[in-house]
């Protein structure tokens, strides 16, 4: 089943979290009341646990947004409400990802030490929650207000966008900045990667509102909302040294299970394993291999030997009891 989220809508007109079939029978799980938040723009993600994890845009204890934690049968907890401490961030508008540590990470839009600029956070699945970065501590060329929120690449960093903010492209965003990438360590070390608007007219684009996706090959993609040839937005890579990989769909599940590999340069692989553990497979295309886990595969990384190299898993896949 499909499982997501309604902005507004619900008996208190405050948003849902709904599941819906393949075939489309649809159950309402969730009516978001302000108390427990409101307001859910971001998707869900579910974590290694089995329960699904998101944020809302407002509400709580404090109105300031919340992250939650939801069960597949609608039982909801509210893990923390932005706000509640000094330098706390508001309005997490980029919804969560959940990094290898176990832990999620996130952005919102405002609040931290420089409340108009926003954060990146870190929560346990259990709700403690860690501001890692606060933005427009570090002066120019920093990024500003990161609307999307992060993905973990295969060097276990994490890579996201800020709307505004960067040295350049002084006619954007009232003057803050047309927006930069950035990389950011699990201890909070930020990096600015990258900023935009770097020629007059900003032909690289300018103000990403969205965040990034890493291709199999290891390259980040994106898109800005403005700037390019025709002032109307780019669709853009970004090479930052990160090497090929695979991963499965899904990523967990139990022995004798179906799993696709997905990959670049596939065809020609040798060799399948589970945790070390080797699995029969059948190569379907140059960017597909099947397979199904194999007896005695144990949680851990998913390998293929090919031609060009030994490609891994960009996470560790679950082996369910």
């Amino acid at each position: 089943n499909f499982y997501g989220t309604t902005y507004l809508g619900g008996t208190k007109e405050l948003g849902t979290v709904f599941k819906i079939t393949p075939s489309g029978t649809l159950t309402t799980l969730y009516n978001f009341d302000a108390t427990d938040g409101e307001d859910p723009v971001a998707g869900l993600v579910q974590g290694t646990d089995g329960n699904f994890y998101g944020t809302t845009l407002y509400g709580g204890a404090n109105g300031d947004g919340t992250v939650f934690k939801i069960t597949p049968n609608g039982m909801l907890t509210t893990l923390h409400s932005f706000g509640s401490q000094v330098g706390d961030g508001t309005w997490p508008d980029g919804g969560l990802v959940q990094g290898t540590d176990g832990n999620f990470y996130g952005t919102t839009l405002i609040g931290g030490s420089h409340p108009d600029f926003g954060t990146v956070f870190s929560i346990t699945p259990s709700g403690t929650l860690t501001i890692l970065h606060s933005f427009g501590r570090q002066g120019a060329g920093e990024g500003l207000n990161p609307y999307a929120g992060l993905v973990q690449g295969t060097d276990g960093n994490f890579y996201g966008t800020t709307e505004s903010g960067g040295a350049n492209g002084e006619l954007c965003n009232f003057g803050y900045g047309c927006g930069t990438i950035f990389k950011i360590t699990t201890g909070g070390k930020l990096t600015t990667i990258y900023i935009f608007c770097s020629q007059s007219n900003c032909p690289d684009g300018a103000s990403p509102y969205a965040g990034l996706v890493q291709d199999t090959n290891g390259t980040l993609y994106g898109a800005t909302s403005g700037g390019g040839a025709n002032g109307d937005g780019t669709i853009f890579s970004l090479q930052v040294g990160l090497g090929p990989f695979v991963e499965t769909l899904p990523t967990s599940a139990t022995v004798g299970v179906a799993v696709k590999i997905l990959g670049t340069s596939l065809t020609g692989a040798t060799s399948v394993t589970f945790n070390d553990v080797a699995a029969s497979f059948t190569v379907v295309s140059g960017s597909e291999i099947s397979t199904t886990v194999p007896s005695g595969a144990t949680t851990g990384t998913v390998q293929v030997v090919t031609a060009g190299g030994t490609l891994s898993s960009n996470v560790p896949f679950q082996v369910l009891p």
